[in-house]
């Protein structure tokens, strides 16, 4: 049995059932390797820290540009857990737009599920997953759910999230989301309920785990 950590990247729009899907493998394969077997990391926990900003100028950021993430930071944390080393996960809140000063430990796990919208389109990080997903859920079901989402858990209005998606998030899903889908092993439609998919990837999981 190898002793590599794999890693699984998940990607696609936002609220494309990225979340969803990373957390209903990681919940069902639980059952079969054990609780300490498996995590979940968020791109989003990765976002730049931003301290050096106001509140209004953190909120004009373009989230959606990969400029906006640390992804030499999670490379860098990709890399210790494959090496059995433990790391400090930032924790970002959404209600400042910015990291927590709080962080959790992560522990090195045999499978370590990674998603957000962008890391197909980052090649360093590309280069260290073994299995590479890509969300293909309709733009206007993602608003739909983003809007939903936003308001509820993030304390959004219904203007901001819509201005917000016209300004940043469908330019930069066309500019870089959805040309990154070339790189997926396994394109996923009808978002994180997609049973096929879920058995597909949890199949080829416990393939990797066994060789």
């Amino acid at each position: 049995m190898t002793s590599k950590t794999i890693f699984i990247g998940i990607a696609g729009a936002s609220a494309s059932g990225k979340t969803l899907l990373a957390e209903t493998i990681f919940h069902e394969l639980q059952t079969e390797l054990g609780a300490s077997a498996l995590a979940i990391i968020k791109e989003d926990s990765y976002y730049n820290e931003q301290g050096h900003l106001s509140l209004e100028e953190r909120a004009s950021v373009n989230y959606d540009h990969p400029n906006a993430f640390d992804h030499e930071l999670l490379i860098e944390h990709l890399d210790h857990l494959d090496q059995g080393k433990a790391v400090q996960v930032p924790i970002y809140d959404y209600a400042v737009h910015n990291r927590s000063e709080k962080s959790f430990e992560l522990k090195p796990v045999r499978v370590v599920l990674i998603e957000g919208i962008l890391l197909l389109h980052d090649k360093a990080i590309r280069k260290r997953l073994d299995a590479k997903v890509f969300m293909d859920t309709p733009l206007d079901i993602c608003l739909l759910r983003r809007l939903q989402r936003d308001i509820q858990e993030r304390g959004r209005t219904v203007e901001s999230v819509i201005e917000q998606y016209k300004r940043n998030v469908r330019p930069m899903f066309l500019e870089f989301i959805e040309p990154s889908k070339q790189f997926a092993d396994i394109i996923v439609p009808r978002g994180g309920r997609n049973r096929v998919a879920i058995e597909m990837i949890k199949a080829r999981i416990l393939q990797m785990l066994a060789c």
